[in-house]
């Protein structure tokens, strides 16, 4: 994710900080200080910041190390100002996997919540509804034991709740895609969460508007995983040499930047493969051939522009499996190879136009 620092790998998987999270805690400092005019204030509000934000951490490994034991990788966990994200390289291709995978994240804050009652326990203030109920939920009250508890309990209920792209709403998806076909049981669990979103903009409307912006992000994240499945179900069985471009133009590694530019102003195509006698070299994208020009570089070769070790396809290859490696890849053209010679390419435009096609066929059926 863009504008984020890398802060370490764990258990091989890649955490960063989105720079907004740095700015968040830098807010709540500089506000505590201002108002409390105390420095340790300041100190303790950006302490419960960085406690609560470990427990959302610990949360997303929940999701990516259960993922991780049905075969599927996680690319990094980014920490955002509302919360985490971890990127995973796709969802288990079984419901019950992807219903375990969906209630790891809000198990682990059950387990934090458990040692929290037993630790305040141990401390001689027992956790029960009227403490937890006096507790001072500022950023720097008293009581941040049991300030983190109250947190966890509402991380569960609110990650529970069944609309995407919360939990909840994968693990609805997960259940009804037991009985129904993937698409369908997504389709379903969009209805919910959408239902959900209209319930919440209703009450923000008249109490708080802060439900509203919860509205517009759980109707936008149940519209995403709807075209998703979409895409899944158009994609099903589908092979690359199905949906592959096979009119295209290429360019030699001695070819001028300049002729680069004419072709691409000839037609269409944005981005071109560097071919050598039949072997792929790499692909002189139009960002790079716009970023040469700007440069006064345009007297280059094509070679000393184009972009190195790019993804391919083969030929008769699946084409989720292929889609799945150009989402990986800055770069959002493919070639399709047979036997090691081009024969076409893949690019994000003309994949998503062949998932149009099959949508608007399968609807006049």
């Amino acid at each position: 994710m863009k504008w984020s620092l890398f802060i370490g790998r764990y258990a091989g998987i890649r955490v960063q900080i989105h720079l907004t999270f740095l700015v968040l805690l830098i807010w709540v400092g500089l506000s505590l200080y201002s108002t409390e005019q105390s420095a340790s204030a300041a100190f303790r509000g950006v302490g419960f910041i960085l406690a609560l934000f470990l427990c959302v951490l610990l949360h997303e490994f929940g999701h990516a190390l259960t993922a991780r034991r049905f075969g599927v990788r996680t690319r990094d966990i980014t920490l955002l100002p509302i919360g985490g994200v971890a990127r995973l390289e796709r969802m288990p291709d079984k419901p019950v996997q992807e219903l375990l995978v969906a209630i790891a994240g809000p198990a682990v804050n059950v387990v934090i919540a458990v040692l929290l009652v037993v630790v305040l326990a141990a401390l001689g203030r027992p956790a029960s509804a009227e403490s937890l109920g006096n507790a001072d939920m500022g950023f720097a009250g008293p009581g941040i034991l049991e300030r983190l508890l109250i947190v966890n309990v509402m991380l569960v209920a609110f990650n529970m709740i069944p609309a995407f792209p919360m939990d909840g709403g994968r693990v609805l998806r997960a259940l009804l895609a037991m009985r129904l076909p993937y698409a369908v049981a997504t389709a379903r669990a969009a209805s919910v969460g959408k239902l959900f979103a209209a319930f919440f903009a209703v009450v923000g409307f008249y109490t708080n508007p802060f439900l509203i912006l919860i509205a517009v992000f759980v109707w936008v994240g149940a519209s995403q995983e709807a075209a998703a499945a979409q895409t899944k179900g158009a994609l099903d069985g589908v092979t690359v040499t199905q949906a592959m471009i096979t009119d295209y133009k290429t360019l030699s590694p001695s070819d001028s930047l300049s002729h680069a530019v004419e072709l691409l102003l000839a037609g269409s195509q944005q981005d071109f493969p560097v071919a050598d006698e039949g072997r792929v070299m790499g692909i002189l994208t139009r960002q790079a051939l716009i970023t040469a020009l700007a440069r006064k570089t345009d007297h280059l070769r094509v070679i000393d522009a184009m972009q190195r070790d790019v993804p391919h396809a083969e030929v008769g290859e699946m084409l989720d499996m292929a889609l799945q490696r150009m989402q990986a890849s800055p770069i959002r053209t493919m070639p399709v190879l047979q036997r090691g010679a081009l024969v076409g390419l893949l690019t994000m435009e003309n994949v998503g136009e062949y998932v149009s096609v099959q949508a608007a066929l399968a609807r006049v059926q």
